[in-house]
């Protein structure tokens, strides 16, 4: 009985692999071996960037903070250090988006923790 190259199954996983390369140019979207290499490739950078972005994110929000808190007569450090002691349960995203959106709240946080 003859090998059977081209069932099914194999057909199916070339199209859903071929999908996943949509819009990449030339060889990426077409051939068979170069888009596996591809699509491989990209799920990786997909994997890696994912975690990246936490690490991004939360630089960003840092910085935020820190350059409210200068404004305003402290550090960054001192800062976060005088919530810890004052059991404020607040984390950098809800800081960094109040030092930008909510300026008078941020300012009173800063002066309760300055007054300690």
């Amino acid at each position: 009985m003859a090998r059977v190259k081209y069932g099914p199954a194999s057909l199916a996983r070339r199209k859903k692999v071929r999908k996943m390369a949509k819009g990449q140019r030339a060889g990426r979207s077409k051939w068979h071996r170069i888009t596996m290499e591809s699509v491989n490739k990209a799920l990786a950078y997909a994997t890696r960037d994912r975690r990246a972005k936490k690490r991004t994110f939360r630089r960003l929000w840092i910085l935020r903070i820190s350059n409210a808190c200068k404004e305003l007569g402290t550090s960054y450090s001192r800062f976060m250090k005088g919530l810890r002691d004052l059991k404020v349960e607040l984390n950098r995203k809800v800081l960094a988006d109040m030092a930008v959106n909510d300026a008078p709240a941020f300012r009173k946080l800063v002066e309760s923790v300055n007054k300690k």
